[in-house]
């Protein structure tokens, strides 16, 4: 993981910030890129290319500073599709779809458990917007042009509840795939309150 940083780093740095903002879709002010991830506001240093969370200016850790290096990578500038696809849908991503379930949509479904409303309330409080698909749902900006869904199926006696965390089609101008389980893994992370401070070092 480090030396993989580092690769990006250096790749990164033989571009010009003003393009990898524009294809982003984020701010860069002065030597410095403001992404938002799940609407919490980062800061990325030109040309050093720290990631630090504004809030606390703490250094991220290697996890969360890797995604968003290989945000700045991948961004193509492509706009939103404004359809949604599942994980197995994105590039290579049928052979970890059942694992990739598993942690997301599995995991949010037995937090909910029926209880629509506190998903709902979640939901809500990490700026989701509303859509009108299975018995709740919403979508969320992972990050500038990169939209997750948190789609809930309530259960009954003869059915269990289900849930499915998906990407915006675009998703994969953005990050890879294996970045992007991570970032559907976050959300349930965030809409469980069990999120890990991998932001920080």
């Amino acid at each position: 993981m480090i030396a993989k940083v580092a690769d990006l780093r250096a790749a990164l740095r033989e571009r010009d910030p003003r393009q990898i903002a524009m294809k982003c879709g984020a701010e860069f002010d002065n030597g410095v890129l403001r992404p938002k991830f799940y609407g919490e506001p980062y800061v990325i240093t030109f040309p050093d290319l720290e990631v630090r969370l504004e809030k606390t200016n703490k250094v991220c850790g290697l996890n969360r500073t890797s995604m968003f290096l290989y945000y700045m990578q991948t961004a193509d500038g492509t706009p939103l599709a404004g359809k949604w696809v599942a994980f197995r849908d994105l590039p290579g991503g049928m052979f970890y779809h059942q694992a990739y379930q598993g942690y997301s949509g599995d995991r949010l479904a037995k937090a909910i458990d029926n209880r629509i409303a506190v998903f709902e309330r979640a939901a809500t409080n990490l700026g989701g917007t509303r859509l009108s698909l299975g018995d709740a749902a919403f979508a969320f900006d992972a990050l500038p042009r990169v939209r997750v869904a948190a789609i809930y199926y309530a259960g009954d006696e003869d059915f269990p509840a289900t849930a499915n965390v998906l990407f915006d089609g675009a998703a994969s101008h953005y990050l890879p795939t294996d970045a992007l389980a991570g970032v559907g893994s976050g959300l349930v992370d965030r809409l469980t309150g069990t999120e890990s401070r991998d932001d920080e070092e």
